[in-house]
């Protein structure tokens, strides 16, 4: 009976440690990012140049989110993950990180 107790005490903290509010200090005061939109990736265009499909991304124009569809792009000079764009905390305050290609 106590491991059934421990599991379900264990099972608890983790499910109210996951509903402790951030301090509104440390708290993101802009709206998360919305869900990805599914998107068809069509045929690669024929070209003498290596394509890769860049995928659909949301980016912070200021205001707001907008919606950058997928395209192909030159292979070149590119990484090969794609990183979707995130808000970080830095000492000047929210800073957006914009999608982009990583090494």
């Amino acid at each position: 009976m106590s491991k059934h107790f421990a599991l379900a005490a264990l099972l608890a903290a983790g499910l109210l440690a996951g509903c402790a509010e951030k301090k509104t200090s440390d708290a993101d005061p802009f709206p998360p990012v919305p869900p990805l939109i599914s998107e068809t990736i069509p045929k690669p265009p024929v070209t003498a140049e290596a394509l890769m499909w860049q995928p659909g991304y949301w980016d912070w124009n200021g205001s707001g989110y907008v919606w950058a569809k997928g395209q192909y792009v030159p292979a070149a000079g590119h990484g090969n993950l794609w990183m979707p764009g995130w808000w970080s905390k830095t000492e000047a305050g929210w800073t957006w990180q914009p999608p982009h290609w990583m090494s």
